[in-house]
């Protein structure tokens, strides 16, 4: 990779990151970032590894800061709650070419990963005494919702820049 592209490699990574910081403390603020009912917008951005293989170590980043950044947290929390991020960026990347009908399904990874692995975070690592069936619900609604309606929303919106100077 040429210094140039790995400079706007880099700095698209990390731009990412921020993003996902960012909008994860906002809903920090309204007690929704983490816990049983989590509504993180900062899952929308998980879309972003279609158009950009950067967004991949950028989402995982962000995520990772972020989980480090949440009151009373446990290890736990802070590496499998980024895996199930990085797991989702990384399906959604591999499933960049389905025909545009379909863009939508590009959120499963994500919406998949963190309903399967976030429960057991929720369980394990802090004890809580709702069922798996329960928690992976609470997680699950807000991932459609986050991940999914949102994702697909803001797909739709940067699919009218993709031919502009903003992706390359």
């Amino acid at each position: 990779m040429k210094r140039k592209q790995l400079t706007l490699y880099t700095t698209r990574g990390a731009l990412i990151a921020a993003l996902y910081v960012i909008l994860t403390e906002l809903a920090t603020l309204v007690g929704l970032s983490s816990g049983v009912i989590q509504f993180r917008i900062s899952e929308a951005l998980c879309i972003l590894p279609i158009f950009l293989p950067e967004a991949i170590p950028g989402l995982f980043i962000g995520c990772l800061i972020s989980n480090m950044l949440v009151p009373g947290v446990v290890i736990w929390d802070i590496i499998f709650g980024s895996l199930a991020t990085l797991i989702g960026a990384v399906g959604a990347r591999m499933l960049r070419n389905l025909p545009e009908r379909y863009k939508w399904a590009a959120t499963l990874p994500t919406i998949i990963a963190n309903v399967v692995i976030v429960p057991f975070v929720l369980i394990f690592a802090y004890g809580a005494p709702d069922s798996y069936p329960y928690l992976a619900l609470t997680v699950g609604i807000g991932e459609i919702v986050c991940a999914g309606v949102g994702g697909s929303a803001l797909y739709y919106l940067l699919k009218k820049y993709e031919k502009t100077n903003l992706f390359r």
